[in-house]
């Protein structure tokens, strides 16, 4: 879902520092992107000027892989935002992580979701408004921004062991030399992957009186920004970035959101709702938004969502749209052929 405050988003100041030592300047961005100079001196930004900022960066820079490379280590870490401080003075990596996908909320539009199973902990990037995603550039900077932190963080020379992008990055040799792994272009999802036994390094930057006061103003913000919207909201969000991983249960979304799952519930039950309605919902609107991707098998769309085997998303779909998904698929796209041809 596209949170309330996700089309104003503010560019911290170290952005431009960082573009001013690649040797380009803040004023060359702004005129690339069609935008006006004030946005330099009050960085509020809407989602689709924050892409064009980003756009016009990866076209001045050139190759998209040069422009993540460098830029993510020459951004000066005296220059963070609070929310990034909050996450290069954590105690190890596994707690910067978690610091960084907590607060990106309150720095939208991207969010980030994180998985540790097995050896592997794997960050997907996701968009909270599903309808625009973000150019491949701003893609590449978030990823290569997660290991920079944990390098700059462990002052070791960690590696990842798998990076995905949807899109194409431009030298992929390069990604391979800076990330240390395989790069695979044309995936489903946006992805690092980090050996799991990373997480557990501590951070020599770790600073725990500059915690204990980043923290508390943090999380008041963030949940001043939750309690903007409604919990049935929240709750959908959540599951939708959480659907990959299984069918989410309201002990973890009820954790994610800081509260009980007893608390959660009688939240939903105010709001004349349940999580097992909303998890119909948010599956539902996944379904139809995968499905309206030709690129995507039946199968694929059923994982996707969260279903363990198709048959069981083929009865549940018969629910909601009254017909199977491949019959729906051909329709809708029929429909949109004729809307063409008029």
């Amino acid at each position: 879902m596209k949170s309330h405050t996700s089309d104003r988003i503010k560019i911290p100041p170290g952005f431009w520092a960082g573009l001013h030592q690649l040797g380009i300047s803040a004023d060359d961005v702004a005129c690339k992107a069609r935008l006006p100079l004030t946005i330099i001196t009050e960085p509020i930004v809407s989602t689709a000027q924050y892409f064009a900022i980003w756009q016009a960066y990866s076209d001045l820079i050139g190759d998209t892989a040069e422009g993540i490379i460098k830029l993510a280590t020459v951004f000066e870490t005296a220059k963070y935002p609070p929310t990034v401080l909050a996450t290069y003075h954590a105690r190890d990596y596994r707690d910067a992580l978690n610091r960084m996908a907590r607060y990106k909320q309150l720095c939208p539009p991207e969010s980030l979701h994180i998985t540790e199973q097995g050896n592997l902990c794997t960050i997907e990037l996701e968009w909270l408004n599903t309808e625009q995603s973000g150019p491949p550039m701003l893609v590449g900077i978030t990823l290569a921004f997660l290991l920079e932190l944990g390098r700059r963080g462990t002052g070791q020379p960690l590696t990842a062991q798998l990076v995905e992008f949807s899109q194409p990055m431009g030298d992929v040799q390069a990604l391979k030399a800076f990330f240390g792994c395989r790069i695979r272009i044309g995936a489903q999802c946006n992805r690092l992957t980090l050996h799991r036994r990373d997480l557990d390094r501590l951070f020599i930057s770790y600073n725990e009186e500059l915690l204990e006061i980043l923290t508390p103003v943090l999380d008041q913000s963030l949940d001043e920004q939750q309690r903007s919207r409604t919990s049935s909201e929240t709750v959908k969000w959540i599951m939708k970035r959480s659907l990959t991983a299984g069918r989410p249960n309201i002990q973890a979304v009820a954790k994610e959101m800081g509260m009980s799952d007893r608390t959660l519930q009688r939240r939903l039950t105010d709001e004349n709702t349940s999580f097992k309605h909303l998890l119909s919902q948010a599956r539902h609107e996944q379904a139809r938004e995968y499905l309206a991707d030709p690129s995507l098998n039946i199968k694929e769309v059923a994982f996707l969502i969260g279903y363990e085997d198709q048959n069981s998303f083929y009865r549940a779909f018969r629910l909601w749209e009254g017909d199977t998904p491949l019959n729906w698929r051909v329709k809708q796209e029929l429909w949109r052929n004729r809307l063409v041809t008029k």
